[in-house]
């Protein structure tokens, strides 16, 4: 059974984590059992209850679900399970690890691993799902040949996540808020983790590496579109946050920041001072301020048009437009993305 599209658009030692409920595609069962299998090993021990524990919070899983759908839409010739396993343990491993650089304490609801376990562990644990992806391929009935393109993509991807993730935190401390740096960063840590579970759909299907590259490159920049709308709903939007504005009193760099300093660059040392500041200092006011001056410099309006143009370039992609079952994929996946700032887009900005 094919999951459906529409699921696209919807310090003590751990105790053990529970099972996932029941999905709606059996093969998603497959991959919670499958990575939950691996966080164990041998033996069940302190590093894999605390893998189990985090995989065990929820997420949508939905670069598992995208592996499953794109195998399908491209006819794959062996079972994605295992490659869907090892795209979600990737992106739980950046999770576990960005939870700690970015002093977060809670993901979906409950203290993150670091908040639980101290940071030691925490980095113990996100090292354990960083090696478990390439052990989930071994699970598979999968020529070696491809097991092994399968590999390389994964720890490609996983190089850059990190080359991402570092040019990110060092966006504000270098100084570096133009929109260039901004991007590169984005298309490193968020980016290719949208095309990666394409990419290996396209190889279990038999497509050359070139080809499986070009279908996963607008998948790549759908992960860039998704950045931009989650930057956007921090400040003009509902991202289930106390308050607006926990990327700026975060320290993050985010697209609005770089747009708005390229349009008024006098507000940098303001900007800077903001940004800077301890998460518990930050001033509502100066956040207040902030929400007012992006949108009426334009930078509002420039983010949702950076949206719009990446949209337009998802929708008339050649290399999809060859592939109607992996374009109404990526149709279904760029409308859920969409949905939060839609409102947004219709109106302009104004």
């Amino acid at each position: 059974m094919t999951p459906p599209l529409a699921a696209l658009s919807a310090v003590a030692a751990p105790s053990p984590a529970p099972a996932a409920p029941p999905s709606e595609d059996p093969r998603l069962d497959a991959v919670e059992g499958l990575m939950r299998q691996l966080a164990a090993g041998d033996r069940l021990d302190r590093a894999g209850l605390m893998v189990q524990e985090h995989l065990s919070t929820g997420g949508k899983r939905l670069r598992a679900r995208l592996a499953l759908l794109a195998a399908d839409a491209l006819g794959a010739h062996h079972d994605a399970v295992p490659w869907a396993a090892a795209v979600e343990l990737l992106h739980n491993a950046t999770l576990v690890h960005d939870d700690i650089q970015d002093g977060d304490r809670v993901r979906r609801g409950q203290p993150t691993t670091w908040a639980r376990h101290g940071v030691a562990q925490a980095i113990n644990a996100g090292d354990l799902l960083l090696m478990l992806p390439t052990l989930a391929l071994d699970e598979g009935e999968l020529p070696d040949a491809l097991r092994w393109a399968l590999s390389r993509c994964l720890s490609a991807q996983a190089a850059a996540t990190v080359r991402g993730q570092t040019d990110e935190l060092d966006l504000l401390p270098a100084g570096r808020l133009d929109a260039g740096a901004y991007l590169r960063a984005v298309e490193g840590k968020t980016g290719g983790l949208f095309g990666l579970p394409v990419e290996g759909a396209a190889l279990i299907a038999g497509c050359s590496r070139p080809a499986a590259a070009a279908l996963a490159a607008p998948f790549a920049a759908l992960g860039v579109l998704f950045q931009i709308q989650d930057d956007i709903l921090d400040l003009y939007g509902d991202k289930g946050r106390e308050a607006p504005g926990a990327d700026l009193r975060e320290g993050k760099v985010s697209v609005l920041v770089v747009e708005h300093l390229a349009r008024v660059p006098a507000d940098r040392a303001r900007l800077l001072a903001l940004l800077h500041a301890p998460r518990e200092a930050t001033p509502d006011a100066e956040v207040q301020w902030a929400i007012r001056a992006f949108r009426a410099s334009g930078a509002l309006a420039a983010a949702l048009e950076r949206v719009q143009a990446l949209a337009d370039s998802i929708s008339e992609d050649p290399a999809l437009r060859a592939h109607p079952g992996l374009a109404r994929v990526a149709g279904a996946l760029l409308d859920r993305v969409l949905a939060p700032i839609r409102h947004l887009l219709a109106a302009g900005a104004a």
